[in-house]
């Protein structure tokens, strides 16, 4: 049976890593590879102390999970989660079962559909998620209601994406390329908790929350453009 690889890229996660890595299903998953980029508060030792393997990049969400995704072996299934604690890891077996089946490509966890603890998204957040997912069904006629980075593909498949976008744009890329190469899409509801601890690089702050929704809006016009090949 082929493995199940979680990546977790960082930045700053020392209030929560640990736990996140402690928290995974080991039953489900084999291997756990955390992708800092220059953490400053100890996020790498920790992660490492739980259990991870670790790889340092530069700062990019976008690169932190392609690099994650280059590191694991060839066939694995790799499911993208973040080091903050939010996401509940009970929900990996969901999210890798129709991959193993056959029956999806693609599974996308959906907090817009699921339980959210109170204050653990933004308005802002739930509104992107419907209104990219509108826009991605005018063009694909896929049905996406979130772009949660919580998500499972094979390796293999998402490296024939050429991903491009590097940065905070990843998620959306990902699902649009998905989404036009006529890959089975599956989406779920998952519960969503609150961080564990420290800020969110995005919703934390009215500057990460723009300079994030320029870089999505500018992946959207980027890919939507892009000839088929």
């Amino acid at each position: 049976m082929e493995p199940v690889v979680v990546v977790i890229p960082t930045f700053n996660e020392a209030e929560s890593i640990a736990t996140a890595v402690a928290e995974l299903p080991r039953d489900v998953v084999d291997h756990v590879i955390v992708v800092d980029g220059g953490s400053r508060d100890g996020t790498p030792e920790k992660a490492r102390n739980a259990g991870a393997a670790v790889i340092a990049v530069g700062r990019g969400y976008g690169l932190a999970c392609l690099k994650g995704a280059e590191a694991a072996p060839a066939g694995a299934i790799i499911v993208f989660m973040d080091g903050d604690g939010a996401d509940d890891p009970a929900a990996i077996a969901a999210l890798v079962a129709p991959i193993r089946a056959g029956t999806a490509d693609f599974v996308i966890a959906s907090r817009a559909r699921g339980v959210r603890e109170p204050g653990s998204m933004a308005w802002h957040q739930l509104l992107a998620g419907y209104v990219a997912g509108a826009l991605m069904r005018l063009l694909y006629g896929v049905r996406y209601t979130d772009m949660c980075a919580f998500r499972a593909i094979r390796r293999d498949t998402l490296l024939k994406l050429s991903m491009r976008e590097l940065t905070y744009g990843w998620n959306l890329e990902m699902q649009m390329r998905v989404a036009r190469a006529g890959l089975r899409v599956s989406e779920i509801p998952v519960d969503y908790r609150s961080r564990i601890g420290g800020e969110s690089k995005v919703a934390g702050s009215l500057r990460g929350s723009i300079e994030a929704g320029a870089r999505i809006i500018a992946t959207f016009a980027r890919v939507a453009i892009e000839p088929s090949r």
